[in-house]
């Protein structure tokens, strides 16, 4: 018999991610009757005369019903599953080992959560590494852990050692081609490295400099040292270096669904030099995400560009700048 689970057909509909789909369950239903009655050389949708119940191109219903899935799915997988990148502290001192991992989440809802969709099927393409504050960058990609017991769970990790104190950026790109489409997608995080920690932080006064991501989220405010309840979030978005005006800009908290259309509460839009501000309420992670397409950026094998940009900020609950107050 042929076994169909009830809310998801793994297919295989990208090269490299190939993750558990959602279907319909009243379809998937129909299927799974459909393919046990004819296995028993019950007709469907007939009166039981005919041993084998056959569409009018003569193939078997239920494989008709199965090609109809295999078009859905991929529809769902038309949307775009985006990365991001988080780390195990955001503050650590020399000589600490920091983990970075690289997550991949299904936002074929339009980017409304911060939810985990299994992880990246392959990492050719694929660059991740961390930037030190003197620009000097160790590529993590050749020791990264398969942390899934499945090829579509968990995620990515690797293990890094601070060797000087500074800002440190993890920074993640990757390219490919799939359903007609060029995606080139990045995605950033920060951590400080400082031999005494106990000190009061005080913010850099300006943000670190863009990395020449495709799309990049650039924080004009301190990553890390700057980040807290009540204090102002002030992020750039660069299309190839130059300012992206009148885009979309979702700020996710985690644990958080945002809601449909535009959210006022999470979500921004850039003004003429690209600029967009968030305040947070709370301490959490949060995932900034940007999306930009162009349908005019075409060539050998996809018709259209899409862009994206994720930069992942940890919000302590207490702002460590402002903690002796």
């Amino acid at each position: 018999m042929l076994r169909l689970n009830r809310f998801h057909v793994h297919l295989r509909a990208s090269t490299t991610e190939g993750l558990p789909l959602p279907v319909e369950p009243a379809l998937l239903a129909s299927a799974a009757r459909m393919a046990e009655r004819s296995q028993h050389g019950e007709s469907v949708g007939q009166d039981g005369r005919s041993e084998r119940p056959e569409t009018r191109r003569g193939q078997p219903r239920w494989a008709s019903i199965l090609a109809m899935l295999f078009v859905v799915t991929t529809a769902v997988a038309a949307h775009a599953h985006d990365t991001w990148v988080q780390v195990s502290s955001r503050l650590v001192r020399p000589d600490d080992a920091v983990h970075a991992d690289l997550f991949l989440g299904n936002h074929g809802n339009d980017h409304r959560d911060f939810k985990i969709a299994g992880k990246l099927g392959s990492l050719e393409g694929v660059t991740f590494a961390v930037v030190g504050p003197s620009g000097r960058t160790t590529d993590l990609v050749p020791n990264l852990v398969d942390l899934g017991y499945a090829p579509t769970e968990g995620f990515w990790s690797g293990r890094f050692v601070v060797a000087e104190e500074g800002l440190h950026c993890v920074s993640h790109a990757r390219e490919g081609i799939r359903h007609g489409a060029r995606g080139l997608k990045s995605g950033k995080a920060y951590f400080l490295a400082a031999e005494r920690l106990d000190p009061l932080l005080r913010p850099a006064v300006s943000g670190p400099a863009p990395l020449g991501h495709p799309l990049e989220l650039v924080p004009e405010t301190d990553p890390v040292a700057g980040l807290g309840p009540g204090r102002e979030i002030v992020v750039r978005l660069l299309l190839r270096g130059e300012p992206l005006e009148g885009a979309r800009v979702s700020f996710v908290p985690r644990g958080a669904t945002l809601a449909e259309g535009f959210d006022q509460n999470f979500e921004r839009t850039t003004d003429s030099i690209g600029r967009c501000r968030f305040t947070p309420k709370e301490g959490n992670l949060l995932l900034v995400v940007a999306h930009h397409e162009r349908p005019e950026e075409r060539g050998e094998g996809y018709e259209k560009t899409v862009y994206a940009a994720t930069l992942v900020l940890d919000v302590p609950q207490r702002c460590g700048c402002c903690a002796g107050e």
